[in-house]
């Protein structure tokens, strides 16, 4: 129950990492974009993970 919980709290942040990464694209800031996307990316991996983790059991 409690892992459902933590992979969905990662998705909202990758989600939000996601926009960050719309943002910084705007503005040419090389630097945000790339701590942004790595936590994307980061961060969205550990929430498909732990999804299909708790689902196949």
């Amino acid at each position: 129950m409690y892992h459902i919980v933590l992979a969905i709290l990662f998705l909202v942040v990758a989600l939000l990492a996601v926009l960050s990464v719309v943002r910084q694209l705007k503005y040419k800031n090389i630097l945000a974009l790339l701590f942004s996307a790595l936590t994307a990316v980061v961060f969205g991996f550990f929430s498909v993970a732990t999804l299909i983790s708790e689902i196949t059991g």
